[in-house]
């Protein structure tokens, strides 16, 4: 087998934002989160995204942010920026200064909550497209977003020079074979449809599950690509508990992602920001159990 191009790696997560108990940004502790991930498994780490409660950062914290990963992962993996807000103009300035930092690659999910028409995504996102000479990812959430892309949205950006990758977290693997045949790079964005999202083309994954599974997510991968399915199969088996964990109750993405942080020792809290809230003891308690049903703690 021949494996598809991964312009920003296989093994990618879309890091947590780590604060202090006071909610404020904690620097430290967002450098020892992403040389977890580098020293893990992972050739890429996407900052500000939804794992990142990128909604409820500043400008000059994305910036923060980045600049602190990317000193301590150096060369030894991409760094993709989040970007993407529900206004053209800030996405813009985000785009603008994650450009002047370094960012090796931007995250631009559909606007949220305004509910644009296809027309309106397109716009809006090549004026984001058109703003800096960084490759752009594009990312479809449906679920948080509102709004699903068109196949019409993707074709508009096909051949484009700088969109170049596609994260898809809309819950259909088999759509990668039509991303794949527009010359997208194609990144499962739902940890449980991973091994799906391979079957039909994807390169790799911008994960949640990778805050604790990095090393596990990279060996399912490469031995998918490797042919031995066998392998694979049982790796991604093995995860189910602990994806289910992380991702299968109510209180997941940042809470989750942070608690296993926290279970693995890389973090010494688990703050987020409101309107979220910190998992409980009891949520916690239910999290750890399913990581170390995975092998993972």
């Amino acid at each position: 087998m021949t494996a598809p191009a991964a312009p920003f790696g296989r093994v990618l997560t879309a890091m947590a934002t780590a604060f202090t108990p006071a909610g404020e940004l904690d620097l430290d502790a967002i450098v020892r989160t992403a040389t977890h991930l580098v020293d893990n498994g992972h050739d890429g780490i996407v900052v500000s995204g939804t794992t990142g409660e990128s909604a409820t950062t500043t400008i000059a914290e994305d910036g923060q942010t980045l600049s602190a990963v990317k000193d301590a992962v150096g060369d030894r993996a991409k760094v993709v920026a989040g970007i993407g807000t529900n206004d053209t103009r800030h996405t813009i300035e985000l785009a603008e200064q994650a450009a002047k930092l370094g960012a090796d690659g931007l995250l631009l999910v559909t606007p949220y909550y305004n509910k644009p028409s296809q027309a309106g995504i397109v716009n809006h996102f090549q004026q984001v497209v058109d703003a800096t000479d960084v490759p752009v990812m594009l990312y479809d959430v449906p679920g948080r977003t509102g709004t699903k892309l068109a196949p019409s949205t993707y074709e508009a950006f096909a051949g484009n020079e700088k969109v170049i990758a596609v994260k898809d977290a809309a819950g259909d693997p088999t759509q990668a074979t039509f991303l794949r045949s527009l010359g997208y790079a194609v990144y499962s964005g739902d940890d449980g449809l991973t091994l799906g999202f391979l079957a039909y083309g994807a390169c790799g994954v911008v994960s949640v599950l990778g805050h604790a599974a990095g090393k596990e997510l990279k060996a399912m991968i490469e031995a998918f690509l490797a042919g031995d399915l066998a392998t694979a199969q049982e790796i991604n088996a093995r995860l189910v508990p602990a994806n289910n964990a992380v991702m299968g109750v109510a209180n997941y993405g940042a809470t989750t992602a942070k608690g296993a942080l926290q279970a693995l020792g890389v973090l010494d809290n688990r703050a987020v920001r409101s309107p979220l809230l910190a998992l409980d003891e009891d949520e916690y308690a239910a999290l750890r159990a399913g990581l170390a049903a995975s092998q993972l703690i």
